[in-house]
């Protein structure tokens, strides 16, 4: 892949995310290494909308496993229904997140992080991993965060596993 700039000039945050999945989707199509794929999604998500963690969780032997991602160490390891990613896998639901700290069992792998999204990629109702993003701000992610990184990755799904 060559060199991407994104050119995100909206100001709102529907527009940017809308600009951002119309100039990330052709960047990805037709990249089936899992790997290459979610890495340049997680730096892409980072460089545009410079959220303190982006980063996929994949699960493999009944664990999420730490997969690519932007941003500090992270946990490597968590367990089905535990924190926040571990609850979005096991309900294959999106949590949004206001405030880490009022979740039950929230892991912190970062005692910075404030708030999260975490949205399942799930392929005929079995979950394959999540997409994690953190925030270093209270109440960073709402319904419009829900709805767009829903889509990219439904985008993701087509690319790598239809």
């Amino acid at each position: 892949m060559s060199e991407v700039n994104f050119n995100i000039t909206a100001v709102d945050k529907a527009g940017r995310y809308e600009q951002f999945l119309e100039q990330v989707k052709p960047c990805i199509q037709g990249e089936t290494y899992e790997v290459s794929l979610l890495a340049n999604v997680s730096a892409a998500l980072k460089e545009v909308f410079d959220f303190f963690w982006v980063g996929f969780y994949l699960v493999k032997d009944n664990h999420l496993i730490l997969g690519p991602f932007q941003g500090s160490m992270a946990c490597s390891i968590i367990k089905y229904g535990k924190g926040v990613c571990g609850t979005a896998w096991k309900e294959n639901l999106t949590q949004v997140v206001p405030d880490v700290e009022q979740f039950p069992g929230h892991i912190a792998c970062s005692s910075l992080s404030r708030s999260e999204i975490v949205v399942p990629m799930a392929v005929a109702g079995e979950v394959k991993g999540v997409l994690d993003i953190d925030s270093t701000e209270l109440a960073t992610f709402d319904e419009t965060d829900k709805l767009y990184l829903e889509q990219l990755v439904n985008i993701i799904i087509n690319t790598m596993y239809v």
